[in-house]
């Protein structure tokens, strides 16, 4: 990669790093369902006019009912369930679970697609979901806080998002194969979009939220989402997904270093110990790292 290609990395990081943050920041005065539905409106006002310089609008119409899918599984559930997850557990933590993505795509991928899983992967699988279990062990209290939720709930939330990422992965790679990736992402933030207007209505705080809430949201909405799903395909274009693929290792950093700059959150043991088994097992099942295991020596070899 080129120290252009590395910088524009480490700023896409950054970006969905800080999404966290900001989803930590407007939660609370928002809730969740608004949150979630300000961030794919946001996202849609940004998107849509660039797919319509490109003159792709067209491949919404075309591709609509799976692209529907994808804005459903990608972006609404998910954005719910981390906005959620936002009331209850940190920054740093949201990130470090959204980094097990990799592990529910290669699995599904394997189940649905009949994608090959070698034994470094397949370990990978089992080091990866430990470091889940490792942090998860720690929070798993469904008792309900002052605030009605709890960290348990705000854990599996996390879980269930990254599900839904891997899934949507999966479907999008065997129904959308070909089609313009800016309009995939326009389409998925619009489908969206068109899911959670009327909830987010429906749950509109009753107390006007503050100027930070809504610069919270607003940043959410377009850098971390609509500019950062920009850089993303750029990225893919020109370095390739392989390489794309590594900004999942840098996410936890930048979202760890907001979250304890600005919010003034800490950083255990258990933290970091969880995130660095996460990302080995990461880096194994997506294939960056592999390890010689179940290769036999041939006659030539001995």
């Amino acid at each position: 990669m080129k120290p252009a290609d590395v910088l524009e990395l480490c700023l896409l990081a950054a970006l969905w790093g800080a999404s966290f943050l900001f989803m930590r920041l407007g939660a609370g005065e928002f809730g969740p369902v608004a949150l979630a539905g300000l961030r794919v409106l946001g996202a849609t006002l940004f998107l849509l006019p660039l797919l319509a310089a490109r003159r792709q609008l067209g491949v919404l119409r075309t591709h609509w009912r799976d692209i529907f899918l994808v804005g459903l599984a990608n972006s609404a559930l998910p954005f719910l369930a981390y906005s959620y997850a936002a009331l209850a557990i940190t920054a740093g933590l949201s990130s470090i679970f959204n980094a097990t993505t990799p592990l529910w795509g290669a699995l599904i991928a394997w189940l649905w697609l009949k994608d090959r899983l070698t034994p470094s992967r397949v370990l990978g699988l089992l080091i990866g979901f430990g470091g889940v279990l490792w942090l998860a062990w720690d929070k798993a209290s469904f008792k309900p806080g002052a605030d009605g939720t709890s960290t348990g709930w705000a854990v599996v939330a996390c879980l269930g998002a990254t599900l839904l990422y891997g899934w949507s992965a999966s479907f999008t790679k065997k129904r959308l194969t070909g089609v313009a990736p800016l309009a995939v992402a326009t389409g998925s933030q619009v489908s969206a979009a068109l899911v959670l207007t009327l909830p987010m209505l429906w749950f509109w705080p009753t107390q006007a939220p503050s100027a930070t809430a809504w610069l919270a949201v607003g940043l959410l909405a377009l850098a971390c989402t609509g500019v950062a799903y920009v850089l993303f395909f750029r990225l893919i274009a020109r370095i390739g997904p392989s390489n794309t693929i590594a900004v999942t290792f840098l996410i936890p950093a930048f979202a760890v270093l907001w979250g304890w700059i600005f919010l003034a959150e800490g950083i255990t043991t258990a933290m970091v110990i969880g995130c660095a088994v996460i990302l080995v097992g990461t880096a194994l099942t997506t294939g960056l790292v592999t390890l010689p295991l179940g290769r036999r020596k041939t006659a030539t070899e001995a």
